[in-house]
């Protein structure tokens, strides 16, 4: 706009001084030598005054134009622009959202596999599953003795192998306990008349449990999360 308004002046400027050129020569008519005379003084008056009101004026009007011609663009433009950014990012959005809802199935099946196989070293070490599944009402107490006895080791020979149990709080059950302010909320619980601010004093039920090692066994190749330990079938 600004080039087009110099182009606009420069012409005028050009055209004033070729009309006050042309006009300077002799006419014989009087009423055509006194309009040219009146349109000269004009002249005159635009070409003594044209840095301070034509070119002005002429640059205002084009940088009006300028303006509104930018205002109408962008209105425009903008929308477009947004249109295309919205089908862009609605595109990744989409996609995102579906990696978002795989991912969050491989975690699950993921934990629930980790769970199972948990189960599965301890049926595989100490046959528990089988002791569960016993209908002990077939057996007297001795009999019932010695199995748990015997599943009760071999779990806890697991345990101690790959979790090696600790207690949370080294105070023996029934014994008082002061829990202080600022206690581990995730290791102790408190449970009864709890009223206040610590910290209070309690009686120990439960000592709690915690890994003191937290060794993973390996995962096994099954595929079926569901499988938690296969059928044993001898061949003869």
């Amino acid at each position: 706009m600004l080039l087009m308004a110099a182009g606009v002046n420069a012409g005028i400027y050009q055209g004033i001084n070729w009309l006050q050129i042309k006009f300077n020569e002799a006419f014989d008519n009087d009423i055509l030598i006194k309009n040219i005379s009146n349109t000269m003084e004009s002249l005159q008056i635009i070409s003594n005054h044209f840095y301070t009101w034509v070119v002005p004026m002429v640059l205002f009007l084009f940088l009006l134009m300028g303006l509104i011609l930018w205002m109408f663009l962008k209105n425009f433009y903008a929308k477009e622009i947004l249109n295309v950014q919205g089908n862009v990012h609605g595109g990744k959005s989409k996609k995102k959202t579906k990696k978002d809802f795989v991912d969050q199935k491989i975690e699950q099946e993921r934990k629930r596999r980790l769970f199972l196989h948990s189960l599965s070293i301890l049926q595989r070490d100490g046959r528990l599953l089988d002791f569960f599944d016993e209908d002990l009402s077939l057996y007297d107490d001795e009999q019932i003795g010695a199995a748990v006895r015997s599943v009760q080791e071999d779990c806890k020979k697991t345990v101690k192998k790959y979790i090696n149990l600790k207690p949370v709080v080294e105070n023996e059950e029934g014994e008082k306990l002061m829990v202080e302010a600022g206690f581990d909320i995730d290791s102790i619980k408190l449970i009864g008349n709890v009223a206040g601010d610590p910290p209070f004093e309690g009686v120990v039920k439960h000592r709690g449990w915690k890994a003191g090692k937290r060794e993973i066994p390996k995962l096994s190749d099954i595929q079926d999360s569901t499988i938690i330990m296969p059928a044993e079938i001898e061949i003869q």
